[in-house]
């Protein structure tokens, strides 16, 4: 599974949150993912003209994203450091209901997410896969599943990591290079 701009934030929020709320967020992008499964394959080939005309929006709105919660992680996490709260101290202001659905927001208008399930979308109708209620429901429990196991291992292995890194500089630096991971990824976005 590739490790883009939602996972690297996952990776992060693991880090320097409560597992409830990682976990949280973690169900969050999989539930989008178990939404799209289910458009893809009740869309079929007509998703794709859809995606293409909106394509230019979605990319702008998802770098927008990207870029807002990438400074606003490194601010936070300089803002921890100035103020010489270790993790046990730190406020707890974001619940598990605000992190499943900012990163379902996030997830939802990842042109990534989108296209991969686009193509799934085009793959099935192209080879015949059937859009029955029992396949449709399959596919898109499967589609869950697959990604709920790898969205808590990112978060899980982020809550190790802020385990293992407890002080203020090994957070910050954490939570610096996830910051910037996403900003070069949203780069990456434009560039595409």
């Amino acid at each position: 599974m590739p490790l883009g701009a939602v996972g690297t934030y996952l990776v992060g929020l693991g880090v320097r949150e409560r597992i409830a709320v990682a976990t949280a967020a973690a169900l969050g992008v999989a539930s989008v993912d178990g939404g799209y499964a289910v458009i893809a394959v009740l869309g079929g080939t007509g998703l794709q003209g859809v995606l293409s005309e909106v394509s230019d929006w979605l990319k702008w709105i998802a770098v927008s994203v990207l870029v807002v919660v990438a400074i606003r992680t490194l601010l936070l996490a300089v803002r921890r450091y100035r103020g010489h709260r270790d993790a046990v101290d730190r406020p707890r202001d974001l619940t598990p209901a605000r992190a499943y659905g900012s990163l379902a927001a996030l997830t939802a208008v990842n042109p990534a997410t989108l296209i991969t399930f686009a193509a799934v979308a085009v793959g099935r109708s192209s080879t015949g896969g059937t859009s029955t209620p029992p396949a449709v429901a399959l596919f898109a429990i499967g589609a869950f599943a697959a990604s709920a196991v790898w969205q808590l291992l990112l978060t899980g292995g982020g809550n190790l990591l802020g385990r293992i890194f407890t002080g203020r500089r090994g957070q910050l630096g954490i939570s610096a290079c996830s910051a910037l991971i996403m900003l070069g990824l949203s780069v990456g976005l434009l560039l595409n």
